[in-house]
């Protein structure tokens, strides 16, 4: 004699925890996201003791190991570094430039980049890592 069973068995999932969860993952990339700074190029800083940070617009100047300029990640030649330099900072006179530039670089090149500066009345700061 064969038992019929009134009840059968379904296969449940309980998502009522998925959208707290999905709420704290758009939370996390969205704070993530506002602390990472796209538009710096990777590479080894010179070292400060004191650090200052700032919160104002400014213009990233980055210069890499081998000798190659950019504005704002976007590639410039050296001798079109005054020109769209200017042409970007038109817009607002108060604007600050943070010039990156690796430690074991010659000092001559960073000087060559900050003639530009005092050349047109530019605020020019250089980037620094925590000692």
């Amino acid at each position: 004699m064969s038992i019929k069973r009134k009840r059968r068995f379904h296969a449940e999932v309980a998502t009522s925890s998925l959208s707290d969860i999905m709420f704290f993952l758009l939370l996390f990339f969205l704070i993530i996201s506002t602390l990472a700074n796209p538009n710096v190029i990777k590479m080894t800083l010179p070292k400060a003791k004191a650090n200052e940070k700032t919160n104002k617009q400014y213009i990233s100047l980055s210069v890499t190991e081998d000798k190659k300029f950019y504005i704002d990640k976007q590639p410039v030649a050296f001798e079109e570094l005054e020109t769209t330099l200017m042409s970007k900072i038109n817009n607002e006179k108060d604007q600050t430039v943070v010039v990156r530039i690796p430690f074991n670089l010659q000092v001559q090149d960073l000087v060559d980049v900050l003639q530009i500066g005092v050349k047109n009345n530019l605020k020019f700061v250089i980037a620094t890592s925590p000692k």
